[in-house]
């Protein structure tokens, strides 16, 4: 497997986008989609687990190396920033992977272009949260990202003092390598003398509101029309239970619809894209979706 990185233009700037190639034949095509303050290093764990697929990541718009592009419109840019992702790259209708907002993203690009893919796979995510009515957008992130949300407001020293951060994060209490290291390090960006996440506070609040209160989602999601799996976790961000999904919600939420479901017992939010083990699960839920769904041509 060989990595390369581009940037492909955007409506407002250049998106970094990561490239995995298969050093033999390609079985398939994967765009990778990260969560709200991820980038495409989340998806290096796949990459060893699935080395003959092509897998096609991006930094989100104000995420990673993405940091120059213009601050978009919340779900439907992103959704369009992979529409021109594709179309740059010459991709023929691969698979969306979306994990956390990158799921939701992925169902929103599935329905304002409607060719892009020939099948959805969500990951912890996608499924609109029921959030209630009047929450603000801070308020949604305190609820849904926790700690995650303070740590964008945060800075520090040096790239050590990050990872001593980490460190102590229950979420990877046994999942720690040098690949999260490495994982860590590319998040962060100067900032007046010291470093802080990539990600800004306003950019995740922005997106967080609109995943919750915009239309885009709920519209995408009643319109749903590719095959789609979903896969989710029993525990959240900080390795606590019940995660973004308890289970007493998810049935209604999924009924009368025809998403495959699967339960993981075995991770949290991070680890199940973050770990070899994890990376494996999801590699076997893109075996199921390959085989399921057609290419051009109608060859499987």
């Amino acid at each position: 497997m060989t990595k390369r990185e581009i940037d492909v233009a955007v409506d407002g700037g250049n998106l970094r986008v990561a490239v995995w190639e298969p050093d033999g034949a390609v079985r398939g095509e994967v765009v990778a989609v990260h969560g709200i303050t991820s980038s495409h290093l989340a998806w290096q764990w796949l990459a060893d687990a699935a080395p003959d697929l092509r897998i096609v990541a991006p930094d989100l718009r104000g995420r990673g190396r993405s940091q120059e592009v213009a601050p978009g419109q919340g779900m439907a840019t992103h959704a369009d920033d992979l529409a021109a992702v594709v179309e740059t790259l010459g991709l023929d209708r691969p698979v969306l992977l979306g994990h956390s907002m990158g799921a939701f993203v992925s169902v929103v690009a599935a329905h304002r272009h409607p060719d892009i893919a020939r099948a959805l796979i969500l990951v912890d995510g996608g499924l609109p949260l029921g959030i209630p009515e009047g929450v603000t957008a801070d308020q949604a992130m305190t609820q849904v990202l926790g700690p995650t949300a303070q740590r964008l407001q945060m800075r520090f020293a040096d790239v050590d003092a990050y990872l001593d951060f980490w460190h102590q994060h229950p979420a990877f209490t046994e999942a720690w390598c040098a690949e999260l290291e490495d994982y860590f390090a590319y998040d962060l960006v100067p900032a007046d003398g010291s470093l802080r996440p990539a990600t800004s506070y306003d950019t995740t609040a922005r997106d967080t509101e609109d995943l919750i209160a915009g239309e885009d989602l709920p519209r995408a999601w009643k319109a749903l029309a590719l095959p789609t799996w979903m896969l989710t976790v029993p525990r959240g961000l900080t390795d606590q239970p019940p995660g973004l999904y308890p289970e007493p919600l998810l049935a209604p939420l999924l009924e009368g619809t025809d998403v495959r479901h699967t339960r993981n017992p075995d991770f949290n939010h991070y680890t199940i894209t973050m770990t070899p083990e994890g990376a494996a699960t999801v590699a076997e839920l893109l075996d199921d979706a390959l085989l399921a769904t057609p290419v051009r041509g109608g060859q499987a």
